[in-house]
């Protein structure tokens, strides 16, 4: 426990050190985020949880509330949303975001007190490449899987290779994402024009990112649908 008390507090430090902007109105930000929300509608819409109607959802690391807003845009109700995150200003953000029925909780997601099965979708984007210590992210896993009602799943969006210029993060492949969920069918396509190549086809033209995008080679996000029950697609 003392490793993965540690680990979380290295995970503040790393967050504390990333200078790159993400603003949403960046031409190649725009488009990564609008290409998510298609394959996410597209996902969704697959497994029956659209129209959202009823269906509840968890966001793990849900940051400044970004995602959350998404789903809301995409008829999820208030009320059927959470979030949990790490960072304190993050989650204030959050809070200050979104309607007051959106329940967001502060602290580690591994350790977070709900009943079991308590959603239909547990979704996390882009937390396990900043969780370095194999025993946290197994942990976080364990807690999202058991989080999740049968006929339900994990919805996992995250990138698969590991980034040499930054060392504060570690890609999680497809083998380490069935590894996490033993035993369970992973669905999974990649997703998102690896982010050097659409800030460059961006500035020439942004509708190129659309054209590039296709090439699955220059994809390097995992979009995963782990379903709840073993075997179950």
């Amino acid at each position: 426990m003392k490793a993965e008390r540690d680990e979380l507090a290295a995970i503040h430090e790393r967050y504390a050190r990333r200078t790159l902007s993400y603003e949403p109105w960046a031409p190649w930000v725009w488009r990564t985020h609008r290409a998510l929300e298609l394959a996410l509608i597209q996902l969704l819409r697959r497994h029956r949880f659209l129209p959202a109607a009823d269906t509840r959802l968890l966001e793990v690391g849900c940051g400044g509330g970004a995602n959350l807003q998404m789903f809301l845009r995409l008829g999820f109700r208030p009320n059927n949303l959470a979030g949990i995150e790490l960072q304190s200003d993050r989650a204030a953000a959050a809070r200050q975001l979104l309607p007051a029925n959106v329940k967001i909780w502060t602290g580690d997601a591994s350790t977070l007190e709900v009943p079991s099965h308590s959603f239909d979708i547990v979704f996390q984007s882009l937390v396990f490449t900043s969780i370095l210590d194999d025993s946290l992210q197994e942990r976080l896993a364990n807690k999202m899987i058991s989080l999740v009602k049968p006929g339900g799943g994990v919805v996992w969006y995250d990138f698969s290779y590991n980034n040499p210029s930054n060392p504060d993060v570690r890609g999680v492949p497809l083998s380490r994402v069935r590894q996490l969920f033993h035993g369970r069918e992973v669905h999974s396509r990649k997703v998102t024009l690896a982010p050097p190549i659409a800030r460059v086809v961006t500035r020439v033209w942004p509708p190129l990112y659309n054209v590039v995008s296709i090439l699955p080679f220059l994809r390097t996000h995992l979009l995963c649908w782990v379903p709840a029950e073993r075997g179950r697609s």
